[in-house]
């Protein structure tokens, strides 16, 4: 396998950079000999010495609070990770806690970070280092990747950072610093190609300061080496940087295209009682959503019938009663997922309350609007409610 650009090789460039010498071929990857990488080692962790990020996990090397802080940064940016790290720290600060937290505190405490198996596997591997490692974290990344929901990243990046192992914690970002370095033509998005980017980043690794190198390539990622823009000119590594120096930058990483997302067409029923109650019903123990709690939620038919025709139908079925549906939404809300969209038509209705009317049903309840917090939403659903609020109060 050829990475390197077949127009260009780092010997090409030797006089435009800061690239002293020619190091070994790994996994078809010309990289830097050990002049170079010392270079690289000191210049990436003076300017992050320097710059470097002031997070609420930096401020030990708690093995707990990396691990926590890992876990919620998967898929979630930083700015919205803080609040939610302090208080899932005050509620869980140790993992005894959340060893034995129930699934509503779970849910509560993550409401809004949305991918709730995070949380649910946080849990289970909370009780694993209960029950198999006396209450103590693991030291070693091979011991780490035996807990539920660690992988190579979380569990390189709990290693290196808590116990100076000096293993690579290798992610997104990290791939991208490295593939721009380099120029590394292969697929970042294929299964197969890791082992290229773990090869070439361990061999880089510096083996005296891993938690700080694997934390400045983070860093480096989130400043001066953005996803879909080129390398930044002021970005501390750019005299290293090939792609950089041959104005490639835009061209890396290299990665397939996403999935196209799946979009559904759905109806929510905003049903309140004579006591201003809200109906919510929550969802089932597997699937999108898991125990969660949300309005009823109808996606919607092809059926010559209008929409609210529909809801009172399917409540009639479902609920046993007969709602007053306003013809026309009151509003609509629009949530992205991974790989779905929804697409929420919001439908408001009336109904005569009495105390038997759901106790056929399961998992339902009637909630104030003042209430919320006694439930687990999830964040489709807390827009549904601003919406609702939004309708109550020009309502008025």
């Amino acid at each position: 396998m050829t990475a390197i650009n077949q127009d260009f090789s780092l010997k090409g460039w030797l006089g435009k950079s800061a690239i002293e010498d020619i190091g070994p071929n790994i996994e078809g990857v010309e990289v830097w000999g050990p002049k170079t990488v010392q270079a690289f080692r000191k210049q990436l962790l003076a300017w992050y010495d320097q710059e470097k990020r002031d997070l609420p996990w930096r401020k030990e090397k708690d093995p707990y609070a990396i691990w926590v802080s890992e876990i919620m940064l998967q898929q979630t940016q930083v700015n919205t990770v803080i609040p939610y790290y302090h208080k899932f720290m005050r509620q869980f600060p140790h993992v005894q806690a959340l060893s034995q937290a129930s699934d509503d505190d779970l849910l509560k405490v993550w409401q809004g970070l949305g991918y709730y198996s995070r949380v649910k596997n946080m849990r289970q591997a909370a009780q694993q280092v209960m029950e198999e490692y006396g209450g103590k974290f693991p030291k070693t990344q091979a011991e780490l990747k035996k807990l539920k929901g660690i992988g190579p990243y979380t569990s390189g990046a709990i290693a290196s950072i808590a116990f100076n192992e000096a293993v690579p914690a290798i992610d997104g970002n990290a791939m991208r610093v490295f593939s721009r370095l380099f120029a590394i033509n292969a697929d970042i998005s294929k299964a197969r190609n890791q082992r290229i980017f773990k090869a070439v980043i361990a061999y880089v690794l510096d083996p005296k300061r891993p938690g700080d190198f694997n934390q400045a390539l983070m860093d480096l990622g989130s400043s001066y080496e953005l996803p879909k823009q080129p390398s930044d000119p002021e970005s501390p590594i750019r005299n290293f940087n090939l792609s950089y120096l041959t104005n490639t930058s835009q061209n890396y990483p290299v990665k397939q295209s996403k999935i196209k997302t799946k979009t559904i067409s759905l109806n929510a029923l905003l049903v309140r009682n004579e006591r201003g109650q809200f109906l919510i019903q929550k969802r089932p123990s597997k699937g999108l959503l898991a125990n969660l709690w949300t309005v009823p939620l109808f996606e919607q038919t092809t059926q010559d019938k209008p929409s609210y025709e529909n809801l009172v139908e399917e409540t009639q079925e479902i609920y046993h009663f007969h709602p007053i549906v306003m013809k026309t939404p009151i509003g609509h809300v629009k949530h992205v997922f991974s790989h779905r969209i929804w697409e929420i038509d919001l439908y408001f209705a009336e109904l005569s309350w009495t105390k038997t009317e759901l106790a056929e049903v399961e998992k339902t309840d009637w909630l104030y609007l003042h209430d919320l917090d006694q439930h687990a939403f999830p964040t489709v659903q807390m827009k549904i409610w601003k919406a609702l609020h939004d309708y109550l109060k020009n309502d008025e």
